[in-house]
């Protein structure tokens, strides 16, 4: 098996590094020659085995173009020693330094889409680089749907993995606490989020929201909170490594997002067991691992009193929570990190039909 090359901005937490740590872990396992390859930092926040090899071609550019030719001289300096890898893209603008650092080198290069490809800003950049891959990974159908024909074609889903480290599923009574993980940003919509647990405790006094994770917005949900009267019931605990441990014993999983390609956070609330609501995000990541009333509810992007009235019926109704916990824990199976590292080594052998 060829060396495998991850290729991302950074390592510095998200979905994305979680998925790549998960992915290059389970490979070295197996034997398998990994590297990774940033391009714009070199900070890990995920526990890497330390098998996996690690290499920063530069760090953040700002807009420099002397810092961008260096990125990429010092990419081709790498895939040179590393002839014959094969290579995993894990970014748009990745894969544009991709293809133009290995001109005239020859690739074999698999793209994995991360989000969802309507909100692309540079499409017609992002649609020519996309082309010289051998293969273009998306996470639902919906997102296939979103490229031309011409990259269509050579196109497969593959869902989002669940780690096999993660903490075993909770049985018992739970905490009355509502939890949610991801990049404090506007994409996420936090700030309904708070807005709807501020009409839910109106009626359910004893819960509190937590946050796990942090970004730009830390300050000013903080103040929304604050000027909703919640500053005591919205606790913001930043970046967590385990946040598993932190969240299994919690009442339920909330992912308030405008769009998603498919949320790692939301996947592991399932597996842990926890009732998840999360909005119904454009390119369908939510509605592919989600069915409504049997695993978890869905609820319409944007809608601050559907989201509050999930969340009251879920705080209500017990036995709606406790089946939705049992069946949400069968995303361990079948989106097991084995399984999902097996379908993108085919991907990258070019299996369309998976």
């Amino acid at each position: 098996m060829n060396k495998i090359v991850f290729v991302v901005p950074d390592m510095a937490g998200g979905g994305t590094e979680k998925v790549i740590t998960l992915l290059a872990n389970e490979y070295v396992k197996r034997g398998i020659e990994v590297g990774i390859l940033t391009f714009a930092g070199n900070e890990y926040a995920y526990p890497l085995d330390e098998r996996v090899e690690r290499y920063s071609a530069a760090m953040p550019s700002n807009g420099n173009p002397l810092v961008r030719v260096k990125r990429l001289v010092r990419m081709r300096q790498y895939f040179k020693r590393n002839k014959g890898c094969r290579i995993f893209s894990f970014s748009t603008i990745g894969t544009g330094f991709v293809v133009l650092s290995t001109l005239f080198m020859g690739r074999d290069m698999l793209v994995s889409e991360r989000t969802d490809p309507q909100t692309c800003d540079h499409k017609p950049y992002r649609n020519f680089f996309y082309r010289f891959a051998k293969c273009l990974v998306c996470q639902t159908k919906d997102g296939v749907k979103c490229f031309p024909a011409s990259i269509r074609k050579k196109a497969c889903v593959i869902g989002n993995p669940v780690s096999g480290e993660l903490a075993k599923a909770y049985i018992g009574n739970r905490k009355k606490e509502i939890v949610t993980a991801g990049r404090l940003q506007p994409v996420k919509n936090q700030r309904m989020l708070i807005e709807a647990f501020a009409l839910f405790a109106s009626r359910f006094e004893d819960y509190t929201l937590h946050f796990y994770g942090k970004g730009p917005l830390e300050d000013e949900l903080k103040e929304q909170a604050r000027r909703l009267g919640l500053k005591d019931k919205v606790i913001f605990h930043g970046f967590s490594g385990r946040v598993d441990m932190d969240i299994r014993e919690s009442s339920m999983f909330v992912l308030s997002s405008n769009y998603e390609g498919v949320s790692n956070s939301m996947v592991e609330a399932l597996a842990l067991g926890l009732p998840v609501i999360a909005t119904d995000c454009p390119v369908g990541g939510c509605r592919m691992y989600i069915e409504p009333g049997v695993n978890g509810l869905l609820v319409p992007v944007g809608d601050t009193q559907a989201m509050a009235d999930a969340m009251c019926r879920l705080a209500k109704d017990t036995e709606l929570a406790k089946k939705m916990s049992e069946n949400a824990v069968k995303v361990r199976e079948e989106y097991s990190i084995a399984k999902i590292a097996d379908l993108m080594l085919r991907a990258a052998e070019g299996v369309k039909r998976l």
